[in-house]
């Protein structure tokens, strides 16, 4: 009987140290973006929890993360990462890339580097990175960079879920690339943790006032019309 109670206060203990489920829904709202306005896709929304204290946090352990080059295109688009974590870059094309980022989050520049190759960076500190190749301009992605370990990214259905979350107060804050910071200041809200699960609601972003304005190439310099051929590539206006 004894060893009976020990196995059901263990995993009772268990169960209270894992904490509870954080989740809610993310709705997208006066989009022009084809995926959203008729197929109704509201992936790609960063979701995480800061303690309002700063109370005794578990330590956040890095990530080693990938983001595949293939079809001209990173995959994932959004990828959420704590900080310390670092980000493969990989090229499946069967031609040349170079990922690149001038944004304070991070900036780097990998270099161009052929097909079957990858080159990886790390990311110290947390921040919104826009990553962009600088090669093909219609390429680009997001890194955020989060100082918690409760975080999440949303699906095509826009719900979210973030597991084992200790009891205690927190601030809910959402990132979406097409909304603009004060949309987005505006939405984070308090939200008390307990032992059960917590549902969070709906979260309705709206992407009005959001102005796409092309980035440049890693010289801030309009992009050059990338050749045909897959492998040879002319000198880069600098």
């Amino acid at each position: 009987m004894t060893s009976l109670w020990r196995i059901f206060f263990s995993g009772a203990l268990a169960i209270s140290l894992r904490g509870a489920t954080v989740s809610g829904t993310v709705t997208l709202r006066d989009s022009r973006d084809p995926a959203v306005a008729k197929k109704q896709d509201y992936s790609g929304v960063v979701v995480w929890l800061e303690p309002v204290r700063t109370p005794a946090r578990p330590p956040i352990p890095p990530r080693h993360s990938k983001m595949v080059q293939k079809d001209k295109t990173f995959t994932p688009h959004v990828l959420a990462i704590p900080v310390g974590s670092t980000v493969e870059f990989p090229n499946f094309d069967p031609i040349f890339h170079n990922a690149f980022s001038s944004y304070n989050g991070k900036i780097f520049d990998v270099g161009l580097y052929p097909p079957g190759s990858s080159q990886s960076v790390r990311f110290g500190r947390p921040g919104i990175v826009r990553v962009f190749c600088n090669i093909h301009a219609s390429m680009s992605a997001i890194v955020a960079v989060l100082d918690t370990p409760w975080f999440t990214v949303t699906g095509k259905d826009g719900r979210f879920a973030i597991a084992d979350v200790p009891e205690g107060e927190y601030s809910l804050q959402v990132f979406h690339e097409r909304a603009t910071a004060a949309t987005l200041d505006a939405l984070s809200e308090r939200v008390s943790v307990g032992t059960a699960a917590t549902d969070a609601g709906t979260i309705a972003i709206s992407e009005s006032g959001y102005l796409a304005i092309p980035h440049r190439n890693k010289y801030g310099r309009d992009y050059l019309p990338p050749p045909d051929s897959g492998t040879v590539y002319p000198a880069v206006r600098q």
